[in-house]
């Protein structure tokens, strides 16, 4: 989720990386006031510039409100939570917000400034180029990351490894851990942060027996950037490349039959 203000954070449940592709924040939030008033009206300061990537349409729109809590039935039960509903505005699909209740008074119900996106947007990846049995764990992969299962991930994030290093042999492992340094130099990870990554992808390569490190929300983000590189430069980038010489081979070869060398032009 997405404000236009100054100090709206980086948000890993929008989908969207174009905030920073390797910090990811546990819980999405941004700033912002807003309360239900005694009649059940939202009001809130940045309702106009309230912008997500759809977890449905995966548009980046602006969201308008829909549906609010009967301020009666809040004000009788006082649940701690309270849920929102939105429209997108590009596909008009439903978008859930969680919020926390920050204080309950006799004519407005204050409500944090955080929230919590209840659906994200689908984490995507090309897979043509991807071989079946890497396919098939990697999207459970993203699957485990999308619904906020974030431990799943990384031990499907290892499997994925695994399958890689079946598929690609020795010297593939060894290219992939190559890889690895070379993304926490570019990235500039944390070293307590790049130990974690390096035990969740290749611990199991070391000790058989290696248990899968816990993640956090913000581990969890950086490894999927990760593993999406390692996954990307070993097949995908490969693959285009080897698509794009056929190519242009073949244009090559459809010119040199069609065209008269000027040797045995008459």
């Amino acid at each position: 989720m997405h404000t236009s203000t100054a100090d709206a954070h980086p948000d890993p449940r929008s989908g969207n990386m174009d905030t920073t592709r390797y910090t990811q924040q546990f819980e999405p939030r941004t700033s912002m006031s807003l309360y239900i008033d005694s009649a059940s009206h939202l009001h809130h300061d940045q309702e106009k510039n309230l912008v997500l990537t759809c977890p449905h349409c995966l548009t980046v729109s602006h969201i308008t409100p829909a549906a609010v809590p009967r301020f009666e039935d809040l004000q009788l039960y006082r649940p701690n939570q309270v849920g929102l509903v939105y429209m997108c505005d590009a596909c008009h699909s439903p978008i859930f917000l969680r919020f926390t209740v920050r204080a309950y008074g006799s004519s407005r119900i204050e409500l944090s400034p955080q929230f919590t996106e209840v659906e994200r947007a689908r984490e995507r990846f090309n897979f043509t180029y991807v071989p079946e049995d890497v396919e098939r764990v990697f999207r459970e992969a993203l699957n485990c990351y999308t619904h906020g299962a974030f431990n799943a991930f990384a031990s499907m994030s290892r499997r994925t490894m695994q399958a890689m290093f079946g598929d690609l042999g020795e010297a593939g492992r060894l290219r992939l851990f190559d890889e690895l340094n070379a993304v926490r130099d570019l990235a500039d990870i944390q070293p307590d942060i790049f130990a974690k990554m390096k035990s969740v992808l290749f611990g199991a390569e070391l000790d058989p027996t290696s248990p899968v490190p816990l993640l956090d929300g913000y581990e969890a983000g950086i490894l999927l950037e990760v593993a999406k590189d390692l996954v990307y430069e070993a097949y995908v980038r490969k693959g285009k490349l080897q698509q794009a010489i056929l190519v242009r081979r073949f244009f090559l070869d459809e010119t040199g039959t069609d065209i008269t060398p000027l040797s045995s032009a008459g």
